[in-house]
């Protein structure tokens, strides 16, 4: 797996790998992450541009959002467990 790019983001940590055929985005918050994969032959030829046009800034709020929920939802079962 290696490295396409880095994308800078006040609100998270985005990076593409391209991996046997795939591209996979990778959003960090902490210690939360999401990840997306998509395959080469899905996209129109345009390689790691068309990743870019998928990842715009509405996307990415959505996962912003996706990260609040889970921090949220973790913190609940933690202290769910707590004596």
């Amino acid at each position: 797996m290696r490295i396409v790019a880095e994308l800078p983001h006040p609100e998270c940590k985005i990076t593409i790998f391209s991996m046997n055929q795939k591209y996979i985005v990778k959003f960090e918050q902490g210690t939360f992450e999401q990840s997306y994969k998509l395959a080469e032959l899905d996209l129109s030829g345009g390689g790691v541009n068309d990743v870019f046009e998928i990842i715009d800034e509405e996307f990415i709020q959505t996962v912003v959002a996706r990260f609040k929920l889970m921090r949220s939802d973790f913190t609940t079962a933690y202290n769910r467990h707590q004596y």
